[in-house]
């Protein structure tokens, strides 16, 4: 309960606000976005509780302040808003203008860089779910699946090379399907490729930094074990370590705000189905938001990704999901239902595998003879 005490508070501005806004109507809308956000972004939750176990108590707190600001103002409000701004070729004020007064003219421009936004964010999370899934784990979910593609992870650059031709197949077949109807949209095509090498451009950027650093502590944090005795006889300390702990700590963070807005293009796009009132939108998006901050750091507490192995599988295979789901989304509509039931199912079948892998181990404790 502590650890959602913030997102109860935010429920309640949040709803309230609703109701002063735009009556009761608005409380329904901001509570079925509120929802439909939480649904949609449960992989998101465990995918950040990894990373985020990593971090010291410190950083988990900067990520529930500074990070949710980021989230709910900067995905869910000045997001949408700079989409249209860029792609209309308005200014920021004229883009919020225009939010305000011509809802669906807004709605509308939104919709036509959707294909630039899905080919960014479909990148990025499949960049997330390819070395993954390349990687050789000593748990493994679906181990019929997850030991050859182990044993492929072995050649270099296999998860850019497979994101690349993904791409390339993505941004073709927008191209001549636009062509084929008059190539009005043909430029479109472009504007994929371009979005999804940003995606990835932007992934091995910011994981690679976030890698490169978390390295160089670890390495630090063995250097100092090794000299500590030796630093308590002299007494001096050395604050290369804090420092570098802070840009480790700086670039997972940064990492883990990159990762969530690429998650949240589908709750941004997915929301216009309900409603185009940006302000409605940004509170239930921005509630959903919170209980998402929450609950990472819930399970990170708690350590429920130690006691249920599988669960971080089942997200990244979310992820993997999700991403092709964006990029299908390029050239045909998918209700926003089928992308969370998906998530909700395979994070669903991996916690019942960890729960049935519990009581099997349990199981053998209790069979296996006393040791003497």
């Amino acid at each position: 309960m502590k650890t959602f005490r913030w997102a109860f508070a935010v429920t309640a501005l949040g709803l309230a606000a609703g109701v002063l806004y735009d009556g009761w109507t608005a409380l329904g809308i901001v509570a079925i976005l509120s929802v439909l956000e939480v649904s949609l972004s449960f992989d998101n939750a465990v995918i950040n509780a990894g990373i985020l176990k990593k971090m010291s108590a410190f950083w988990q707190k900067i990520f529930l302040t500074v990070g949710i600001v980021i989230a709910v103002f900067g995905m869910r409000l000045v997001f949408p808003v700079v989409i249209v701004a860029v792609s209309a070729r308005l200014s920021p004020w004229s883009a919020v203008h225009l939010a305000l007064t011509d809802k669906d003219r807004y709605q509308e421009l939104v919709t036509d860089a959707h294909p630039s936004i899905a080919a960014f964010g479909g990148m990025f999370l499949m960049m997330i779910f390819l070395d993954f899934v390349f990687e050789d784990r000593e748990i493994k979910w679906l181990g019929w699946l997850e030991r050859p593609l182990a044993r492929l992870g072995r050649i270099d650059m296999l998860s850019v090379c497979i994101a690349l031709i993904v791409l390339l197949i993505s941004a073709t077949t927008f191209g001549a399907h636009a062509h084929q109807h008059g190539g009005t949209h043909a430029d479109k095509a472009e504007t994929v490729l371009l979005a999804g090498i940003g995606g990835l451009i932007t992934y091995l950027v910011v994981g690679g930094l976030s890698g490169f650093f978390e390295q160089r502590l670890e390495d630090e944090e063995e250097r100092e074990q090794e000299a500590e005795q030796d630093a308590r006889r002299t007494g001096g300390a050395s604050g290369s370590a804090v420092k570098l702990a802070g840009k480790a700590a700086f670039f997972m963070f940064l990492y883990l705000e990159v990762l969530d807005a690429s998650f949240s293009f589908d709750g941004v796009i997915g929301a216009f189905a309900i409603t185009n009132d940006i302000v409605l939108m940004a509170l239930g998006l921005g509630i959903g938001a919170m209980y998402v901050r929450s609950l990472t750091v819930y399970l990170v507490r708690q350590g429920t990704l130690d006691d249920y192995v599988y669960l971080e599988h089942g997200a990244h295979y979310a992820i993997g999901a999700l991403s092709l789901i964006l990029l299908v989304t390029i050239e045909y509509e998918i209700n926003e239902i089928v992308t969370g039931l998906v998530g909700v199912v395979l994070i669903g079948a991996s916690f019942w595998s960890s729960v049935r892998r519990n009581r099997a181990l349990r199981t053998a404790d209790r069979a296996a003879p006393p040791v003497r």
